[in-house]
């Protein structure tokens, strides 16, 4: 494969007679060479055929290739496949896609300094390290995280049992799980009920299907470590990196920006941490945002894959460290209301909130949108994978929208009510007895949940930053 114009900083301009290299253009911008553009000097230069995918997809490659070739007397159906997935595959790992013009996947295959520069293939190694981490995060939550929970008083037993009555579960299973009073009256004289018991046996049938207080103070426990530990490793390699005081430096030689050892281990383990999320979402509490965790998740892995591959990886590392530091702050305020302290729960929460829309709505689209839509176009200019990287951090900055609406609402019906009423996306209902005891709780978390988990006594028990 010919290996295009190099675009490695020699320093000055230059101007040979024979052609002159591909030059970065104020600090790292390429500059495509007279003698690469078309016949007359100008205008797009339209170049050989996409090349091959990066070294570590090459195999598959050739596998497609020899398909598509196929033995004598072999199906034309096959080969019609095997050619139209050889195009999409072609067209999969396009460098005009990928890369910026005059660079090819041949370029990066020196190794430069430090990890040499990222390669497609890392991504295949995420995969096992995923399988990892879900595998340590069930020993943690097994002896790490529960003997917790136990300690600080949260009993490992699920919700009250609803009484065994066969008309009721008909009416619960197959027509539904909150009847009106009208319903309710006819089920009262059938079964010689009083309507509250009814209304007690639904609340208690609805959270038998809930997730005990036990599993989510694990499951937290393990998203609060995990946060805080690779925010604390992120903010301490940044603080180092030159990028991180000047987002300029994000495209400084770009995209011939060879790996270290703190970034390679960084980028790698969070996106490793990100498909574990994405599996193990589906086994997780359930809770009514789970579309778009699931669209977040999605745009997260395809903003770290994209911007590996295409080792726009400096920038990367802000967006990863500017989500951490909030996320480790909801995960604490989690722990704190299931563990029943209210004070530390507030206080948790209102720093959560603070760093949350200052971090999402103000450093977001003011340091991170800006460096990558505006100082990246001035010294690099725009390619098609520049757009698809800007798209999903759009996307991103969107959901930031959302869920700052949705604490904003949370707060403000605190500070006017005295406290705050149950979140529209709990997965824990309060039973009958314990509503009669919270009626007139005061205070900002006065709401309780049928296991036990989060009784009164000013404690919070369904709020927004609870069960998020």
């Amino acid at each position: 494969m010919r290996r295009r114009g190099s675009c490695r900083e020699e320093g000055g301009r230059g101007g040979g007679m024979g052609g002159e290299e591909a030059r970065p253009r104020r600090g790292g911008g390429l500059r495509r060479a007279g003698d690469e553009k078309g016949p007359e000097g100008g205008g797009r230069r339209s170049g050989p055929a996409p090349g091959p995918p990066p070294r570590g997809f090459r195999w598959l490659w050739r596998q497609l290739k020899l398909w598509r070739l196929g033995p004598l007397g072999g199906s034309k159906m096959a080969t019609a496949a095997a050619g139209a997935l050889g195009l999409l595959w072609g067209w999969l790992w396009s460098e005009r896609f990928w890369l910026p013009q005059n660079v090819s996947w041949a370029d990066f295959e020196g190794q430069g300094d430090g990890y040499g520069y990222p390669r497609a293939r890392d991504i295949l190694s995420v995969f096992p390290l995923a399988a990892g981490v879900f595998s340590v995060r069930l020993l943690f939550e097994r002896f790490i995280a529960k003997p917790c929970a136990l300690h600080v008083g949260i009993q490992d037993s699920g919700p009250y049992q609803a009484q065994p009555n066969a008309i009721l579960e008909k009416v619960f299973m197959s027509i539904t799980k909150y009847p009106d009073e009208k319903r309710l009256e006819g089920l009262s004289k059938q079964l010689d009920w009083d309507v509250r018991k009814i209304q007690c046996w639904f609340r208690h049938r609805r959270n038998q299907d809930k997730p005990p207080t036990l599993t989510k103070f694990c499951e937290s426990m393990w998203r609060f470590t995990f946060y805080l530990c690779i925010f604390c490793y992120g903010i301490r390699f940044l603080w180092s990196s030159p990028w991180f005081w000047d987002t300029r430096q994000c495209w400084h030689s770009y995209p011939y920006q060879p790996l270290t050892s703190g970034l390679y281990y960084y980028y790698i383990m969070e996106l490793a941490f990100y498909w574990s999320l994405m599996f193990s979402q589906f086994t997780d509490i359930k809770r009514k945002d789970f579309l778009i965790m699931f669209v977040h998740h999605l745009a997260t892995i395809g903003l770290i894959t994209f911007s590996y591959i295409n080792n726009m990886v400096r920038v990367g590392t802000l967006v990863l460290c500017l989500h951490d530091v909030s996320d480790f702050l909801l995960e604490a305020a989690k722990l704190a209301n299931y563990a029943k302290y209210q004070r530390l729960c507030d206080t948790l929460f209102v720093i959560f909130s603070a760093v949350f829309v200052v971090t999402r709505l103000g450093i977001y689209p003011f340091w991170i949108l800006n460096t990558t839509l505006f100082e990246s176009w001035e010294m690099i200019g725009p390619y098609p994978s520049w757009w698809l990287f800007n798209g999903l951090l759009l996307v991103l900055q969107v959901l930031h929208v959302i869920w700052s609406y949705l604490i904003a609402r949370i707060a403000f019906k605190a500070l006017i009510r005295g406290k705050v009423l149950k979140d529209d996306r709990s997965d824990v209902e309060s039973s009958s007895e314990e509503e009669d005891i919270t009626t007139n709780s005061k205070g900002p978390c006065g709401r309780s949940s049928s296991n036990g988990a989060n009784r009164v006594n000013g404690h919070m028990g369904g709020s927004y930053w609870a069960e998020e």
